[in-house]
């Protein structure tokens, strides 16, 4: 097969801006899976809202989808901070944490889908910017500003999310919350609210996510269904705990799923991407970044 040369730069800007997009969508996953040890399910359907959220002030105010997602950080925070406590009060305390907290978020992952069906059926939304359809063109190389700004306002959150987990007291807390909590109990820091908090984060960056997503492409409610296995798979090739292979991880499964789906066809493209995942996991266990 003839590779063309243009085709291939062009795939690989494609596959970088997809990680970047993919980076949004994982890091929550990196936090509540990876450092938590909790499997949320419904952090998929975290990031559906947020996009419908996006969706009805831009459509009834005008106000720019991404600028929707930062403003509304504090409710999705709140969200996961009372989506924690009812989790912990239910099962973790009970030490039943891990089938039963499984079915706990399948369960609102199908409530809010169905919920969203019921109030905007299942017809594809989507949102109205400036740079949405507009492409920046630099000799062969074409820069679609739709998934430009998502990839580098992803970029810049984990930039932001990553100076807090390194610099402050409480980031800090939260990465050695899931290593020794006896540690932090010595230190008079209750690990119950920590999570507390770093779930809140989490569920704080599924609502960035999903107006990121509905600026990529238009949305219906069950579409968050599409990236569940992709955002435990780029959490675990990344490494688990680990926010910076989880960009490494999301860099690579894009570029992986873009050069596949312009030279092999987008129905390849979830296989091999997957099949790399696969042949990580067999050489590396513990991902790419991990310890």
């Amino acid at each position: 097969m003839i590779v063309s040369y243009d085709l291939l730069v062009n795939a690989l800007i494609a596959g970088v801006l997809l990680g970047g997009f993919y980076v949004a969508v994982t890091v929550g996953i990196s936090i509540a899976f990876g450092i938590l040890d909790i499997v949320n399910i419904a952090h998929v359907a975290f990031i559906i809202l947020g996009a419908y959220i996006a969706y009805i002030v831009n459509l009834h105010f005008g106000l720019d989808p991404i600028l929707v997602g930062i403003v509304t950080l504090p409710a999705f925070y709140a969200l996961g901070a009372v989506v924690y406590q009812i989790y912990y009060l239910s099962f973790e305390r009970r030490g039943q944490e891990a089938l039963r907290g499984l079915a706990f978020f399948f369960g609102l992952l199908f409530i809010t889908e169905v919920g969203l069906i019921l109030v905007f059926g299942v017809d594809y939304r989507y949102v109205s910017a400036i740079y949405v359809g507009p492409s920046l063109r630099l000799g062969i190389a074409d820069f679609p500003l739709r998934m430009v700004v998502p990839c580098v306002a992803a970029l810049v959150m984990f930039g932001v999310l990553q100076l807090f987990l390194s610099r402050t007291f409480t980031g800090r807390a939260i990465m050695a919350v899931s290593q020794d909590p006896l540690a932090l109990r010595l230190m008079a820091v209750d690990p119950i609210r920590i999570k507390r908090i770093a779930f809140g984060i989490s569920v704080a960056t599924a609502g960035i996510a999903g107006a990121l997503l509905i600026v990529i492409q238009p949305v219906e409610p069950s579409v968050g269904r599409e990236f569940i296995g992709r955002v435990f798979a780029i959490a675990v090739l990344g490494g688990l705990g680990s926010l910076p292979g989880t960009v490494v991880g999301a860099m690579l499964l894009g570029i992986m799923e873009s050069l596949t789906a312009t030279f092999y066809g987008p129905s390849w493209a979830p296989a091999v991407a997957f099949g790399f995942l696969l042949l990580t996991l067999a050489f590396r266990p513990q991902g790419i970044l991990g310890r």
